[in-house]
């Protein structure tokens, strides 16, 4: 690879097997990045992407993990030590869930879902990367996907914002506790976007037109331009930047019914 700005780099992606977290591999392992795809259902996915990353020079492997339960996370941070041949220095949360409920009929095993995925999950791949990168006393960078939600409510999401909200405090927090190990944490937090997770909006002509009149710049995000944001917050380029969130959005939270 004649340009590899991530050469050395040993990176997981969670939840990397469609939508975000696939074009975030992709890109991370094009730069130079030795890669983990992690998944949890979908194994043929998930090994198409390792195969398509090999296929054209670069290093990766496959983790099946649940980052909603601690044995799965501690399993496939050793797992992908030994794969990778060394400790992981860039950690993406990606892995998150969705699911619309009103507050008044949402069931409690729907809200612990939720939570547990998109924050408890996070923290505990964290942890453990956290774990890695001062044991190798070399620093390294954890980027979450936050959302645009963190700071826009979202009627029928509340357990989405919350876990996004949750997730922005959180990660200012654990980048003061880490900067002195030189480890960087930064959040993204992409708006509307082209995605799987959105293909009910994609199909929907007038939906879709509803919420592109909601973000200035006037259409859907790319997953491509998140994945390019993540490869230069985790680059050099960006040694830094922590402790915030970059907003890949369009402008939607610049959007006056926001403000």
């Amino acid at each position: 690879m004649a340009d590899t700005p991530l050469s050395g780099r040993r990176a997981i992606v969670t939840g990397a097997s469609s939508g975000l977290g696939k074009e975030t591999v992709r890109r991370l392992a094009a730069d130079g990045a030795a890669v983990a795809v992690n998944y949890i259902g979908n194994a043929d996915a998930a090994e198409e992407i390792v195969e398509k990353i090999r296929s054209d020079g670069g290093t990766a492997i496959a983790v099946q993990a649940d980052v909603s339960k601690e044995s799965d996370v501690v399993g496939m941070f050793e797992e992908i030590r030994e794969g990778l041949g060394g400790c992981v220095n860039v950690l993406v949360n990606n892995a998150g869930i969705e699911k619309p409920f009103k507050l008044v009929d949402m069931p409690l095993d729907e809200w612990n879902k939720v939570l547990s995925v998109n924050l408890t999950g996070a923290f505990l791949c964290a942890r453990e990367a956290a774990r890695q990168m001062i044991a190798a006393d070399e620093g390294g960078v954890i980027v979450n996907i936050s959302s645009v939600h963190e700071l826009i409510p979202w009627p029928e999401f509340s357990h989405y914002c919350a876990s996004k909200g949750g997730m922005r405090m959180w990660s200012k927090t654990i980048a003061r506790e880490l900067a002195p190990h030189q480890i960087r944490v930064v959040n993204i937090g992409p708006g509307a976007m082209l995605t799987p997770i959105n293909q009910d909006l994609i199909d929907h002509p007038e939906k879709r037109k509803e919420i592109e009149e909601e973000v200035p710049l006037g259409r859907l995000g790319e997953p491509s331009e998140v994945a390019s944001a993540v490869a230069w917050l985790v680059s050099e380029q960006a040694s830094y930047i922590t402790g915030t969130t970059l907003f890949v959005d369009g402008g939607m939270t610049l959007y006056p019914k926001f403000v």
